[in-house]
């Protein structure tokens, strides 16, 4: 099993397959809209204009899981990251990212990079998994971490052939 068997829904409601990330860096991040990690859009967004031309693709995920802080429709979600932080990066349907509803690939994600102490749990929006261009879970970043202080890793995973 590797991320290119996974599939996910767009926020317009497309199937996309992850195979076709095939080859690029990904930056996998569960996010909310009403949380006060929310500012973290911004530096999502200046990772994936700087480094996309390089190889990296940034997919947000949306999650109402945590304080019920995306509470909105996908329509909505994806008007507010637009309007407010001018996401360009792909953004997904809302999802669930822990519990027996899970979605199939944060399940696979939490199993390839365990946080603390080996708990597979997301503690919170904004967790992020950093994937290599062969597909396989390099890092998991907490929510604490902002994009800014990724942008060595993401480059060194960049500069890997």
């Amino acid at each position: 099993m590797s991320i290119y068997d996974f599939q996910a829904q767009s926020i317009t409601g497309q199937t996309v397959n992850l195979s076709d990330y095939r080859g690029q860096v990904l930056l996998i991040v569960n996010t909310a809209s009403a949380c006060g990690f929310t500012p973290q859009f911004a530096g999502l967004e200046a990772l994936h204009q700087q480094l996309g031309a390089q190889g990296l693709s940034v997919l947000g995920f949306p999650c109402n899981q945590f304080g019920s802080q995306d509470p909105g429709s996908n329509e909505d979600i994806g008007a507010f990251c637009q309007m407010n932080y001018g996401v360009s990066f792909p953004m997904m349907a809302k999802i669930e990212v822990n519990g027996a509803q899970a979605h199939p690939l944060f399940q696979w994600l939490k199993s390839q990079a365990p946080g603390i102490l080996g708990s597979e749990g997301i503690k919170w929006n904004f967790t992020k998994f950093l994937v290599n261009r062969q597909g396989e879970v390099v890092k998991r970043y907490a929510p604490l971490d902002k994009p800014a202080s990724l942008a060595a890793d993401i480059s060194a995973v960049l500069s890997q052939a």
